[in-house]
Formats: structure tokens, sequence, C-alpha cells
């Protein structure tokens, strides 16, 4: 947007006259504005899978820090909350949803890892309220217990 204006205020420059040029400026500041405040609806078809690409990167990056969560991805790319809403629901999966996902993915990794760490600290470490809470999510997810899990895979 902000290149297709600039290009068509750069092709018509000698047409626009000095209230044309000065209306064009105040137009290229407010775009600007708005691209750096998240006004502009960046879930606008072809902008919601970069949108979405871009969150689900820095989501992995923070997946264990407890402050992940849409507000902070929406706030780390500029966007409202509603815009990257908007853009995930393109996808059928919402965005606490994808950081819940990819959380219980990197815990089930982890229960079949060398380290051999706890349920409990697996699942604190994943940023899951409590054992009890991650079993509940993690039977839901894959049909078995992490201890069964583990027993299955550990053979």
């Amino acid at each position: 947007m902000l290149l297709a204006h600039t290009g068509a205020v750069q092709s018509t420059l000698d047409d626009l006259g000095e209230s044309g040029v000065h209306a064009s400026r105040n137009a290229l500041v407010e775009l600007v504005r708005g691209v750096s405040h998240g006004y502009l609806d960046a879930a606008e078809p072809g902008m919601a899978g970069p949108l979405v690409r871009s969150a689900r990167r820095f989501a992995d990056h923070l997946l264990a820090d407890p402050e992940l969560n849409p507000t902070l991805l929406a706030r780390h790319l500029n966007v409202s909350l509603r815009t990257l809403h908007r853009a995930f629901a393109s996808t059928g999966e919402p965005v606490a949803a994808y950081i819940r996902r990819r959380r219980l993915e990197q815990a089930r990794r982890e229960l079949l890892s060398p380290s051999r760490r706890t349920v409990a600290e697996i699942a604190a470490h994943w940023q899951f309220a409590d054992s009890s809470h991650f079993i509940r999510t993690f039977r839901r997810q894959y049909g078995r217990t992490p201890s069964q899990y583990v027993r299955e895979h550990r053979r």
C-alpha cells in the first residue's frame, strides 16, 4: 500500500500542484502512522499468511516464556490483537490454541529426552498451570497420559 501510494505520487508529481503534493504527503504520513501503529488491517487477503507465519516464528522462540500470549505477539508484530486473531482464523486454529499445541509438542518431545525430568517439571517448564492440567491436555491430544506415552516409546 505504501509503495503503491508512493509510486502513484511520484508518477503524477508534476501534475499535482502545491496543494496536491501537500495532500499526498499528508496521506503518506497517515499511511505510515497506520502501519506503524497497527491501525491498518493486516489480515486483508494476502497479508494473513505472512502475519501468521511471523507470529508462529516469534511464538516458537518464546514457547517456554510465561509471558507468551496473543497480546504479546500482536504487540511484537505491531498489529492489533483483533487483526492477529482474524489472521489466525484463516488457518482454523486460534492463536492461543497454536501456542498450547506447540507447547504440548515440545513437552511430548522432552518426555523422551535423556534429561528424564519429571512430568511435573516438564509441565512447569512448558507453562502448563500444573501437572494435572498438563496430563489432561496431553491425554485429550494424544489419547494416553504422559507416563503411558513414555512407557510405550522407551522400550
